[in-house]
């Protein structure tokens, strides 16, 4: 749009006489704001620099720096900010040597400013710039009130960085615009954009269409209104707005633009193509209008077509590698992450390391997480094949005499598949380093950014880097996003490590910050009692008496924490033969919850193994029954019941047939304390000790067991007529 400002007759009369020499065709300054209004960024630029170089000005410099910026937002996929803001700042610098009391070109540079995050510059820029405004009283003492206006207008417009703005700085220079010059479209349409920006769409679109009403013949403000309704997703109330912009000028080629994005946001792909045709043919099939037309389709999410206009360009203009870049974040938004990582490592090994952005090493990061997304599953299929071959070994060396050549397994097979799964293991990992340093470099990009730091840790912890994860989380500690959830992950993080001094000092540090944070209380127990898993210091029953004072105080509340401390408690008891101290805990087990069933019934079978440790059978028996009063048809109950009644007539007891053994540990051999072994469908169920070691009786016809643990995925055991059954869980 034209403004005052720009619209003196002078100036143009002597560029059309410029131009008009040597018969070539004149061209002013409102044919360089008309091919940016049409998002002709690269011949604006053309025009400006002719007409800069016959008659330069400081508005002339003013427009080119403006332009560029313009440049940049329509298309920040494949521009780098910290090149064209360098770019626009020389623009503006060149303007103030012709003019160092033109005020514009200093508001250009704190625009420059704010974008490079600078805000001091940016401050001491809009300083300068009004110190050339000096204040009046009354408008019509003004000297050049437009000029006046518009500068205002700017300076407000000038608060606006990455669509956030400050009202509270701009507002009252963008009113004071108004009252000095009403007549001003463009100063309409810049108060329409801050009122848009804190979603005050009401009064954005009233600037707008009193910009309209201004300037009859402008696109603009209807384009603007348009956007109001796509950007809100009503297709039907923005098209009219689209429709009237084109009819206002058919040659305005963002509208064509616009209705494109929005009829393939629409899945009206013919209607879509025919608009993007209309806005290439408009632009003159340029390479830069195809590029803002790849990046319309990409934020339409039509990555197909991206990437295909993106391979149109590259058969013609191979110097565009920055479009590795919008195709590579393509095939990561369509799932082809090789084809993708193909692109992004052009994309590293072609542009200047000024011209990456952090959106670059994000996708990268991600592209090979996704890449490598099997990583944990491999894992753990290498850690279940070396268990196998252990096993297989162990076999295979017990063997003697004729069995040995009869009965032994041959490790080849099994010994090749490992090979197999550590080569895809080694070269997952060579690229998962690779996102890690990705992540890094996106984290450290300017200021530490704490959701990926977040990302980069989760991502850690998932691929069992426990200790680095903790040590990423940490971070967050330090960025004072100190969290009761940030400190107990850190603390689970160490843990898993198997660091369980770090994992003791975290969860120390958490429990002084947040005393009444309950988890802090489990986790510092479990870590405790993995410490000393042999139980020779005590350190698992001190923490998890600690945590059983700590959760009395809500009964109701705190159930489950409650009822995880019983347990351990009373197993532990029963361990060191404190039979009396172990009924007790049982006891408070039972009637912690009367309404919870399934907590009742466990105290009971907890009680009733007790009994059974200690040979009083018929105390045994009454438990079981209770259990059998909750649940008739419990089958370990009744099974149970039978095996005491055959021990009670026979002089030498034997183990129970259904009594079945075995040993829980994780992917690297350690035992789990406290894992479930359950048969499914029932409550027959039992807990490792601190060895990972368990014992129980299975009900008869029991066909699968369950074995769990906090934080490990649950594993379902087909029962044979073993009774060893042991087990490992992974993360």
């Amino acid at each position: 749009m034209i403004t005052r400002l720009l619209k003196k007759a002078s100036l143009i009369l002597t560029l059309v006489m410029l131009f008009g020499v040597a018969g070539i065709q004149a061209q002013t300054l409102e044919d360089a704001i008309t091919a940016t209004n049409n998002e002709q960024f690269d011949k604006a630029d053309l025009i400006l620099q002719s007409l800069a170089k016959s008659a330069p000005s400081s508005k002339l410099f003013y427009r080119l720096g403006e332009n560029t910026m313009l440049n940049f937002f329509s298309d920040t996929i494949s521009s780098s900010l910290k090149v064209i803001t360098e770019e626009a700042k020389q623009q503006f610098e060149k303007g103030i040597a012709i003019s160092p009391s033109d005020p514009l070109n200093y508001v250009g540079l704190a625009k420059v400013a704010s974008y490079a995050g600078d805000q001091a510059k940016a401050t001491q820029m809009r300083a300068k710039a009004k110190s050339f405004l000096l204040p009046y009283k009354k408008v019509s003492k003004i000297p050049n009130p437009q000029e006046y206006a518009y500068t205002l207008a700017k300076l407000a417009e000038s608060y606006i960085v990455f669509d956030k703005v400050d009202t509270t700085l701009a507002m009252p220079d963008i009113r004071e615009a108004l009252s000095i010059d009403q007549k001003n479209g463009e100063i309409y349409i810049i108060a329409g954009d801050l009122y848009l920006l804190v979603n005050n769409g009401s009064l954005a679109i009233r600037n707008y269409n009193k910009a309209q009403e201004i300037d009859v013949n402008s696109p603009m403000a209807n384009m603007k209104i348009g956007s109001i309704y796509f950007k809100g997703k009503n297709f039907g109330a923005a098209i009219p707005y689209y429709e009237q912009a084109i009819a206002l000028d058919k040659n305005y080629a963002p509208a064509y633009r616009e209705l494109g994005q929005l009829y393939s946001m629409a899945a009206r792909l013919e209607e879509s193509k025919a608009n993007y045709e209309t806005y290439l043919r408009l632009t003159n099939q340029n390479i830069p209008a195809k590029i803002r037309y790849v990046t319309s389709l990409f934020y339409s999410r039509n990555y197909a077509a991206v990437i295909k206009n993106v391979e149109d360009i590259f058969a013609v203009d191979q110097s565009r590698t920055y479009l590795n870049r919008i195709a590579g974040y393509s095939c990561y938004e369509q799932g082809d992450y090789p084809q993708a990582l193909i692109y992004m490592d052009r994309l590293f090994a072609t542009l200047p390391a000024d011209r990456i952005l952090k959106k670059d090493h994000i996708y990268y990061a991600r592209i090979l997480i996704k890449k490598n997304q099997n990583y944990p599953k491999i894992l753990g299929e290498l850690d279940r094949a070396n268990a196998e071959l252990a096993k297989v070994k162990e076999k295979n060396e017990s063997l003697k005499g004729a069995a040995k050549e009869k009965e032994k397994v041959d490790e080849a097979p099994l010994t090749a598949k490992i090979k197999d799964l550590q080569t895809s293991v080694n070269a997952e990992e060579k690229e998962l380093a690779k996102a890690y340093d990705a992540y890094e470099k996106a984290i450290t990009f300017g200021d530490e950014d704490v959701n990926l730091i977040q990302e980069k840790a989760n991502t850690l912890y998932t691929h069992r880097h426990y200790a680095q994860a903790a040590d990423s989380w940490k971070r967050l500690i330090v960025k004072g996003k100190d969290s009761e959830e940030n400190f107990l992950q850190i603390g689970k993080a160490y843990y898993q490590a198997k660091e369980f001094d770090k994992a003791e000092e975290v969860f120390n540090q958490l429990i002084a910050k947040y005393p009444d944070y309950l988890p802090a209380y489990l986790w510092d127990a479990n870590n405790a009692s993995a410490k000393d898993p042999d139980n020779k210091l005590g350190l698992g029953r001190q923490k998890f008496s600690a945590l059983l004072v700590k959760a009395s105080s809500d009964s109701i509340k705190n159930a489950n924490e409650i009822y995880d401390a019983l347990r351990y408690l009373g197993y532990s008891a029963l361990q060191s033969d404190n039979y009396d101290a172990a009924k007790a805990y049982y006891n408070r087990m039972a009637n912690l919850d009367p309404q919870n069933k399934d907590i009742v019934m466990k105290a009971h079978s907890s009680m009733a193994t007790l009994y059974m440790s200690i040979g009083e059978y018929s105390r045994a028996n009454e438990y079981y029954n209770k259990i059998l009063a909750l649940e008739p048809g419990n089958a370990q109950a009744k099974s149970s019941i039978q095996f005491i009644a055959a021990l009670q007539s026979s002089a030498k007891p034997k183990a129970h047939p259904n009594e079945i053994t075995g040993v829980i540990k994780d992917k690297s051999g350690q035992p789990i304390a406290g894992a479930s072994v359950r048969v499914k469908d029932t409550a027959a169920e039992a807990w490792t000790n601190a060895k990972g070691e368990y014992k129980f009786t299975m009900p008869e016809a029991s066909s699968i067991l369950v074995v769990s643990a906090k934080d490990f995925k649950s594993i379902e055991i087909a029962v044979t007529k073993s009774r060893v059954y042991n087990a490992s869980l992974g993360k």
